[in-house]
């Protein structure tokens, strides 16, 4: 009678749920992606910092429009004046629109992205490496991938996998954020 059972000790049969197989899949899936993702989400930041620069440049191009007033106003050269912030205008709602896109990884931006980078490969040479990178990562067999509708599907069954980014980088963005502010100090007190 030595046998007897505790009632008090916690269970030890393992629960299995139907739903953990495809959740490991999806799961594994994205684990392969995930630094793919964040490089994507990470050019639409800077597709939406690019939108916020066009804004400014629009500005910037409608400056003069206030001393040739007269002549906007007569007629004379008025769409060669408003052409420049319209396609400028043009490019920041579409620099905005990508960068939506590419954050929130929806398939139907590749396209609009691959004509922005494609555009922006004529900055030579900081634009070229740019953009040529851009156009790696969307096309390249990862970007298709994540790119693609049942993309979502696994990103919306994996909420709990995250993209951490490595101490290093925290640290050289410190870096790089105490040598603007010592600039910007230095400029102001000369």
């Amino acid at each position: 009678m030595s046998t007897s059972v505790n009632p008090y000790l916690a269970p030890k049969a393992v629960v299995r749920d139907v739903g953990d197989v495809a959740t490991s899949e999806a799961e594994t899936i994205r684990r392969q992606h995930i630094n793919h993702e964040a490089s994507l989400k990470s050019v639409g930041l800077l597709y939406y910092l690019g939108g916020l620069a066009l804004i400014g440049a629009v500005a910037a191009a409608v400056a003069p429009f206030r001393s040739l007033a007269p002549l906007v106003y007569s007629g004379r050269g008025m769409g060669a004046l408003l052409g420049v912030p319209i396609f400028l205008a043009t490019l920041a709602v579409a620099a905005f629109a990508v960068g939506r896109g590419l954050r929130k990884l929806r398939p139907r931006v590749r396209i609009p992205a691959s004509i922005l980078a494609a555009l922006g490969l004529l900055g030579f040479p900081v634009g070229t490496l740019i953009n040529g990178y851009v156009l790696w990562l969307i096309h390249s067999e990862k970007g298709r991938r994540i790119l693609s509708p049942d993309y979502a599907a696994i990103v919306e069954a994996t909420p709990h996998v995250k993209y951490r980014t490595p101490v290093l980088v925290w640290i050289a963005l410190a870096l790089l954020v105490l040598a603007v502010v010592a600039l910007v100090l230095a400029r102001l007190s000369s």
